[in-house]
């Protein structure tokens, strides 16, 4: 079973808000002391956290689904009710969130403790202490609690390293990255041995930096073929590409410069690797008829504009240069980056109508009402209790619902749909009474209704 995964669609839900509670305080003398019901405690975030010591994905991989939890009900005696948990995913550095929907990126996660919030917490429902008016003193009703966000994300690892080792299979990149490092990746003579990014840390005098030992590419790796269409993503974080080519490799027509320039093919055909600085490492000269193949491609190579390095991997012979030059590379891109500032949160709002909602008429007797504000007062409304209803009417009618309709020609009785066609709530629409006959009766009744 794979211990590594770098890409898993995750199926995520926060927590719901707790219903608020209707209430009323009473006590010896006291029976109506008047509204007590205290507010639901809002439900829990789904955050991804970046954590240094996780390197993979392969949790979220055995379980996909993950929810927070729910906010309490509020009780009486004003107490309210207690938060829902939090529920912190640690994710490695260098995770993209994109919509699994959508393909849109959401964040960029790059940094120890670095937070997003994937999923915010449902909002508890207000208890009728917090409800009452001068008008309305003793409600008899409390508001609902709202669900949490539910979403589907995809989460992808794109490794964060200095230096990325590219090369066909078996040019020995394992071999040279754990001759460089304390890494040990696993070694063995066929081909697609790397399955998996391998990471090792390298020292040169003051310089310290990461070499990331990249999964073998073919011919159409940037197409899909082989597994370097898997990783090729794990380039892209990296500042300077070091080709390591084969010297001793018995494959029919494939020689070092011809695997030099099928690479670069394959990196331009991916995009946005251009730029990145290159150096070009001749592997196996320990090899007698590979030392001669080295001594014969190195001009060819200099001509090319690359810096080429001899190096034999199994005796160590010439990695001490090698790594003082990826280094002196190192230090100069790590000079010539740009500081990071903190990242600036915009808030786009969903356009809408200037009043907040927006009014469509569907045919002659039927009306959609949308709007952030009039769906979630829905979602708030218990239902079963009228004065509940009522005092949705209410909050439509200070929005301005009432005039648009009238200004839309509606008559008395027509249908309205509030939210989405699927699943909105429908109303039989009638024009509001007289402001001082809206409320009597009961507590939980409503004289309108």
């Amino acid at each position: 079973m794979a211990d590594f995964v770098d890409h898993v669609i995750l199926h995520i839900k926060a927590g719901d808000g707790g219903h608020g509670c209707a209430s009323i305080h009473r006590e010896k003398f006291k029976p109506l002391g008047g509204p007590d019901g205290g507010n639901g405690g809002p439900g829990g975030n789904v955050i991804l956290e970046v954590d240094p010591n996780t390197s993979t994905l392969l949790e979220y991989h055995h379980r996909p689904h993950r929810k927070a939890g729910n906010g309490k009900q509020g009780a009486g005696s004003n107490r309210d009710g207690a938060r829902g948990e939090d529920v912190i995913l640690p994710v490695p550095n260098g995770t993209v969130v994109k919509d699994a929907r959508t393909g849109e990126v959401l964040v960029d996660l790059i940094g120890a403790g670095t937070r997003y919030v994937a999923a915010q917490g449902g909002f508890g429902g207000l208890g009728n202490a917090a409800l009452a008016t001068s008008k309305r003193k003793a409600p008899g009703f409390a508001l609902l609690g709202e669900p949490g966000d539910a979403a589907d994300i995809t989460l992808e690892l794109k490794t964060v390293a200095d230096v990325a080792l590219v090369g066909f299979p078996n040019a020995g990149k394992s071999s040279l990255i754990a001759a460089l490092s304390a890494a040990r990746p696993k070694i063995a003579n066929y081909p697609f041995t790397t399955l998996i990014p391998n990471l090792g840390v390298v020292t040169a005098g003051d310089v310290v930096y990461t070499v990331a030992d990249v999964p073998g590419l073919i011919p159409g790796a940037s197409e899909g073929k082989g597994l370097g269409h898997e990783f090729l993503r794990h380039v892209e974080r990296c500042s300077t590409i070091v080709h390591v080519l084969d010297c001793a490799t018995l494959d029919p027509g494939r020689d070092p410069v011809s695997d030099f320039e099928v690479i670069e093919a394959e990196l331009a055909a991916y995009g946005s690797l251009q730029d990145r600085p290159r150096m070009v490492v001749l592997n196996k000269v320990d090899v007698p008829d590979a030392r001669e193949l080295a001594d014969l491609v190195k001009p060819l190579l200099a001509e090319r504009g690359m810096r080429v390095f001899e190096i034999s991997a199994a005796s160590h012979e010439g990695l001490n240069p090698l790594a003082y030059a990826m280094a002196e590379m190192v230090a100069r891109a790590r000079a010539e980056k740009p500081v990071e500032e903190p990242t600036r949160l915009v808030i786009r709002p969903k356009q809408l109508g200037e009043a907040g909602f927006a009014l469509r008429r569907v045919n002659e007797s039927t009306f959609q009402l949308t709007g952030e504000k009039p769906e979630r007062w829905i979602r708030q409304t218990d239902f079963t209790n009228d004065e509940a209803v009522g005092y949705l009417a209410d909050r439509l009618e200070r929005l301005g619902v009432e005039e648009a309709l009238i200004e839309a020609g509606a008559d008395a009785g027509v249908e309205v749909i509030i939210g989405s066609m699927e699943n909105g709530y429908i109303f039989d629409w009638r024009p509001s009474e007289a402001a001082q006959t809206r409320i009597g009766g009961p507590r939980g009744t409503d004289n309108r209704l």
